[in-house]
């Protein structure tokens, strides 16, 4: 059998009606997966596909997928299967129609529909399994305490990746300074552990037809609302109807400005840890300015 045979089968099996044969045809996935888009005249879908390693990747995108979903506070496409055939790793999605541009009335809506995702909160921060942030694996469990919980899980565990990666004694040494003295950041501030997409960036969120916004590719977790508000803002970020909307619902707290650098200190390291150059810089002069906070 081949691989699009067992996915039109596993298909066929998680939905109860007969799909297939398919016609392939080209989508763009990121820079991680291959991905096309799957149809048989009657329906769609969006299929990605990797070697055997990332079946783990589809699995937990899957979950984080479900629970988005069951929120209901923004459109996810729904994950209708995953599995693995003769050495490759397939996630099947529901195929959603990304052709809206997005103005600033859809931009609005996407900044408001964070906020109501962010009220869906848990008792304690993390998730229930590891996952992934991009092809790095994101170690969660259950933690009581947000400070020691991003100290552990997200900052100490990038900067051990990026010694690795050769980022040298400085940003080892005062990321370490910086994860001693983290709670120093959080003066009058608990967050709420907060259900987060974990990776929104401009290219995991877009629009459908009638503009009602969509997010995909999640890395999610519980925990500090403002960390998805950080990452909407590298990369180019979401135009300023986005934070207004968000706000409406939700105004940030004073204290975001600071704790955003620390934020996306978390993700400019893993972009080091995943394609090194002009990211350890980018991350040594965070460090800097958060310990100048500290100080």
């Amino acid at each position: 059998m081949k691989l699009q045979e067992r996915i039109e089968a596993a298909i066929q099996a998680a939905t109860g009606e007969a799909f297939g044969p398919g016609e392939r045809r080209g989508a763009g996935g990121g820079c991680i997966h291959d991905a096309f888009l799957l149809g048989d005249g009657r329906r769609r879908y969006f299929v990605k596909i990797n070697d055997a390693t990332a079946a783990a990747m589809f699995e937990t995108e899957a979950d984080a997928l479900t629970e988005l979903a069951r929120c209901g506070a923004l459109r996810v496409p729904r994950p209708i299967t995953h599995g693995e055939h003769q050495g490759q790793a397939f996630l099947v999605l529901e195929y959603v129609d990304l052709s809206g541009r997005g103005d600033r009335s859809s931009y609005r809506r996407l900044g408001e529909g964070l906020a109501h995702l962010h009220q869906a909160t848990a008792s304690q921060h993390g998730w229930h399994r590891d996952n992934f942030i991009g092809s790095t694996l994101q170690p969660n469990g259950w933690w009581s305490d947000w400070v020691d919980f991003f100290r552990e899980q997200r900052l100490r565990h990038q900067l051990r990746l990026a010694v690795d990666s050769g980022a040298g004694s400085r940003l080892r040494d005062r990321g370490e300074r910086l994860a001693e003295r983290l709670g120093g950041l959080f003066a009058g501030y608990t967050p709420l552990p907060s259900l987060l997409h974990g990776d929104l960036w401009g290219g995991n969120a877009g629009f459908s037809a009638d503009g009602t916004p969509v997010i995909y590719d999640p890395a999610t977790y519980y925990g500090d609302r403002e960390t998805d508000l950080a990452m909407s803002e590298l990369f180019g970020g979401f135009p300023e109807p986005f934070h207004t909307g968000y706000d409406e619902v939700w105004p940030r707290d004073s204290g975001y400005p600071v704790r955003r650098d620390l934020y996306q200190l978390y993700h400019v390291l893993n972009h080091f840890n995943l394609f090194g150059g002009m990211y350890r810089s980018q991350a040594q002069r965070l460090i800097d300015r958060l310990l100048a906070e500290l100080n």
